[in-house]
């Protein structure tokens, strides 16, 4: 049976991997701009948890999203290793770039498309809908995410506001 997840004699992709606590997921390098090491973030008051603030990257104001929180988890605890990865996003249309902060990044690692399974229907800690696939990588696994869904400005803009108007009461 072919694997739903990915066209018939699709290419193999390449992922950048990285950490959030214990576990390890992939987002495709296209959309990756670059690596960045932590710096200061300014805090945007009002913001939901995941929104941790935004940085100066070479005088342009980025959003960083902790990725845990944005997961449903306890914000990200900043160690030596943390970092912050830069993508590109689509919002209304236009290119915007986002931070995202995770725990560590690993590697970059090509997978073959006959080698990612659908995301499973239980047992996962990310929404099923943020999930791409499941990547198998020699004797573990990779949560493939897909950053279109996961990290969805629109929907993080609607939170931000509902955060606002609780606030504002």
């Amino acid at each position: 049976m072919a694997n739903p997840v990915v066209a018939d004699g699709a290419p193999p992709a390449r992922f950048l991997t990285f950490w959030l606590g214990q576990e390890v997921f992939g987002m495709g390098i296209r959309a990756v701009r670059e690596i960045i090491q932590m710096r200061p973030m300014t805090s945007l008051p009002l913001m939901p948890r995941f929104m941790r603030g935004v940085i100066n990257l070479r005088g342009a104001v980025v959003p960083v999203i902790d990725l845990s929180a944005r997961f449903g988890r306890e914000p990200a605890t900043l160690c030596k290793k943390s970092c912050i990865v830069i993508f590109d996003a689509v919002r209304n249309g236009e290119r915007v770039e986002l931070g995202l902060l995770v725990d560590s990044v690993s590697e970059v690692l090509t997978i073959a498309a006959d080698a990612i399974d659908p995301p499973p229907d239980f047992g996962n800690s990310v929404r099923r809908d943020f999930i791409q696939g499941i990547g198998k990588v020699g004797e573990r696994f990779v949560t493939l995410l897909d950053p279109d869904r996961a990290l969805d400005v629109q929907e993080m803009a609607s939170l931000c506001e509902s955060a606002q108007d609780v606030a504002l009461g």
